[in-house]
């Protein structure tokens, strides 16, 4: 069984046990979410989708961690102008471990 949800204005296909990194959420730490805006579940040859989103479509996960991401580096130049900046960035992102899809 597995669901497509929408979160963080990206789309990700989840199945239950998964552990998957999403845009930062304003939640703590061993707390459990639900994510309502669920865009497709299947269940074998059982597949439900929604338009954009399904009624009563549900996926519940636990926030395992809050983090940063790797490093990356945004670099302009140009050439023989004298003309040259760098610079980083680094996403904030929440790990969520999916534990259970429900659907109407």
């Amino acid at each position: 069984m597995y669901a497509v949800i929408e979160t963080g204005g990206k789309q990700y296909r989840v199945s239950e046990g998964q552990s998957i990194k999403v845009e930062k959420l304003i939640a703590d730490e061993g707390s459990s979410i639900d994510l309502d805006k669920v865009l497709l579940v299947a269940n074998g040859d059982d597949i439900k989708v929604g338009a954009p989103y399904l009624n009563g479509g549900k996926v519940t996960a636990t926030v395992k961690a809050h983090g940063r991401g790797k490093k990356i580096r945004i670099i302009k130049f140009r050439r023989r102008k004298h003309y040259q900046k760098e610079q980083g960035h680094r996403q904030h992102y929440t790990e969520l471990e999916i534990t259970g899809i429900a659907a109407r």
